[in-house]
């Protein structure tokens, strides 16, 4: 049992205040959840009843930030968790909010790679797919899944290699570029030679 010797805002928000139990920082609570639960100056609080409040204070703070964050567009289970993580919130605050959204729906990572890879299929190879997505922390078998149902146009990399050379002389050195061009945005090379074929001097 300690007791609350001092409550003081928070600089970046104000709707926020930093508990100190003894003199030292205790946690930090949203305005409402120390009035709330009469969390004062002068009261006596134990420090499992004081993570219990800073739990509840905390998730539904992070609830309306995820909300706000995932609203635009998808968002995998890294992304949110690394988002939470930076508003400085604590690891079981994490850990519920990715289970409640992932519960509802919200955050789901297959649906996350399919629509990636329907999106970006015509632009990009599935090397290049396969690394955006590990790096936004889709799993493999996720990122396989996406990769196998996909419905491609086999004439995206033709395409690419057709707007790369519009204007550009035939020689081996642009189609060395184009090489490069073509393995940068992830195709195979078996892919870029394919490409690359018509524009190679006889």
């Amino acid at each position: 049992m300690g007791k609350v010797t001092a409550i003081t805002p928070q600089v970046k928000d104000d709707k926020r205040v930093n508990v100190y139990i003894d003199g030292a920082f205790a946690c930090g609570l949203s305005l409402e959840a120390a009035v709330k639960n009469k969390v004062k100056v002068g009261a006596e609080i134990d420090e499992a009843r004081l993570k219990e409040i800073e739990f509840d204070s905390e998730k539904t703070s992070a609830m309306e930030k995820t909300a706000a964050f995932i609203s635009k567009t998808m968002k995998t289970e890294r992304e949110v968790a690394l988002f939470l993580a930076r508003k400085g919130y604590s690891e079981a605050v994490v850990s519920f909010i990715l289970e409640k959204y992932k519960s509802y729906g919200y955050i789901d990572d297959a649906a996350y790679a399919e629509s990636y890879v329907k999106s970006y299929a015509a632009k990009k190879g599935d090397r290049l797919l396969k690394a955006e997505l590990s790096r936004r922390g889709v799993s493999e078998e996720h990122i396989s899944a996406a990769l196998q149902n996909a419905v491609r146009d086999e004439n995206a990399v033709d395409a690419l290699a057709a707007k790369f050379m519009r204007g550009r002389e035939h020689c081996q050195k642009e189609i060395s570029r184009l090489y490069r061009h073509l393995l940068s945005k992830g195709f195979s090379y078996e892919e870029a030679e394919r490409a690359a074929a018509p524009y190679k001097e006889p």
